[in-house]
């Protein structure tokens, strides 16, 4: 005789992440530890040498922290009024940052003594960076000037006034040493090049600049304004390679990681977008409790550190590994004494035997109201949904489910009526609920006037919620439609502009496009 097959409870899981290589090691950061600053986080460095401290600019000084104590190692704070945008040197022995004060500071790390004093900008310097194999720092301010110093005479050496907006984003290349980046809130990135001191390449990201890039080769950059990050081509002149739209609010930082072949953004979406350089798609998604300001990472990928816009300094670290050691006393029972391996005859597996579920148990006697009862319990309805529709279902199936209803006391459809509220709406379970309810209107409808007003109650809540999902989705259905025109009218747009057809311009008119967003909104 055929033993019973079991019910099958795991077609209505929810599908976890799917687990990549990229999960898993990104998954190895610890729990983040919360260090509560006295403002936002507007910039964080970390150190290229060992330990790789990492120095946060908050407020009115720059706190220095070790990335395994978590605790603050050095605290330079020769500010009066807020600092922005500390940064190490390559040797990890000085800091150069600047401030609200329209000056630029050069630290020595390990006295926290001011080295030098750089004057000559007249707004807030927001940006730092060094120049590599130079004794040089570059600066970027609200004067909408870029100003390279020379750091033994404290001159200014050259001054870029390109923009016509705030400049509060810059990138500086270990590859093209004579080459500067700088991107302001005019939309514009200017590249400089402070051989001929002229600008090389102008290009119009769309949205003011929060963050420059340059990968490792120097011979590509990336720029973060609004919620895209944009690709350019610096050897042909400044071309666009493509664009990536993953935040939906604005991205404020970029980062490289793991050797240079992950790109890492920062957006006041909460989220940290992890993607592959080859293809630049996304690998894995970070999430914080608050919006990102800042983002750092460790040359070895050991510790990564998020500054919010709240203050709080997040600092998750890898967990490390420790491999397992085989126990001696094992480990010297394995070998015999000549060195042979001792042999085994035969190697008897245990026997399982898997305890039967209750509803399992009631379904093959045939008991559909006790199978019904068992999977409304509390314990398996609100922890685990999937089993007690599985069971309906199989009721359902069976044409029991009326049967299984009848004869229920008021405790009892209360439960009903309330797991149909709370998991109808639920994309895995409405098909089978709305048949399920259905056949519950259907077993009680006779009888209706005569059931508990609690129970009454709980219908005309469960009315009442399907006709706001019902609304939800024709107002989803009508936005469809909307973006689906918007898209066709791209479409043509851009294939009048591609291949001038004819000379038709099919463009909409401004008029058009006015009516067509407060349709929108």
């Amino acid at each position: 005789m055929p033993s019973f097959k079991k019910l099958n409870t795991k077609i209505y899981q929810k599908s976890g992440p799917v687990i990549t290589p990229d999960y898993i090691y990104w998954k190895k950061l610890g729990v983040p530890v919360l260090v509560k600053e006295f403002g936002p986080i507007d910039y964080i460095d970390f150190s290229p040498i060992e330990p790789h401290y990492f120095a946060v600019t908050c407020s009115v000084r720059v706190q220095v922290y070790n990335p395994v104590t978590k605790l603050v190692v050095k605290n330079l704070s020769r500010f009066r009024e807020n600092a922005y945008g500390a940064v190490f040197r390559s040797d990890g022995r000085l800091i150069c940052a600047g401030g609200e004060e329209t000056n630029v500071k050069l630290f020595d790390v390990s006295t926290k003594s001011l080295l030098r004093l750089f004057k000559g900008h007249t707004a807030p310097v927001h940006r730092t960076f060094f120049m590599h194999g130079k004794p040089q720092i570059c600066s970027f301010s609200d004067d909408k000037n870029v100003k390279l110093w020379d750091i033994p005479t404290e001159k200014d050496v050259l001054s870029y006034k390109g923009h016509t907006d705030y400049v509060r984003a810059g990138a500086t290349c270990v590859a093209a040493p004579d080459i500067v980046l700088s991107g302001g809130y005019d939309n514009v990135v200017k590249m400089h090049d402070t051989r001929t001191e002229k600008e090389v390449i102008t290009i119009n990201h769309g949205s003011p600049i929060e963050s420059l890039l340059f990968l490792p080769s120097g011979s590509i950059f990336l720029s973060a304004g609004g919620t895209s990050i944009k690709i350019w081509d610096t050897i042909a002149g400044g071309k666009l390679l493509g664009s990536i739209s993953q935040h939906h609010k604005t991205i404020t930082c970029l980062r490289l990681a793991s050797d240079n072949k992950r790109l890492l953004s920062g957006s006041l979406d909460r989220h940290v977008k992890i993607y592959d350089i080859s293809t630049f798609k996304t690998v894995h998604t970070l999430d914080f409790p608050n919006a990102i300001l800042s983002l750092g990472v460790s040359k070895d990928d050991n510790t990564l550190v998020a500054g919010l816009v709240d203050g709080l300094v997040s600092i998750s670290r890898r967990e490390e590994e420790t491999e397992k050691k085989p126990d001696k006393k094992i480990a010297s029972y394995r070998f015999a004494s000549n060195s042979h391996p001792i042999s085994v005859d035969t190697i008897v597996p245990e026997l399982k035997f898997e305890k039967e579920s209750k509803y399992d148990h009631h379904l093959r006697k045939f008991e559909y109201s006790k199978a019904l009862d068992s999977v409304l319990l509390p314990y398996v309805a609100n922890k685990n949904p999937q089993i007690t529709v599985s069971v309906i279902q199989e009721l359902i199936r069976r044409r029991a489910l009326q049967k299984a209803y009848q004869g229920r006391d008021k405790k009892s459809l209360i439960q009903i009526l309330k797991f149909f509220i709370r998991h109808i709406t639920d994309y895995r379970f409405t098909r089978v609920l709305i048949d399920a309810a259905n056949i519950f209107i259907d077993t009680y409808e006779d009888n209706i006037t005569m059931l508990p007003p609690e129970v009454g109650k709980l219908f005309v809540d469960l009315s009442q919620l399907l006709k706001q999902e019902t609304q939800l989705s024709n107002d989803l259905s009508a936005i469809q439609g909307m973006m689906s025109m918007l898209l066709a009218s791209q479409v043509t747009v851009e294939e009048t502009r591609e291949g001038d057809r004819g000379g038709v311009d099919l463009t909409p008119s401004v008029e058009a496009q006015k009516n067509l967003v407060v349709t929108l909104s």
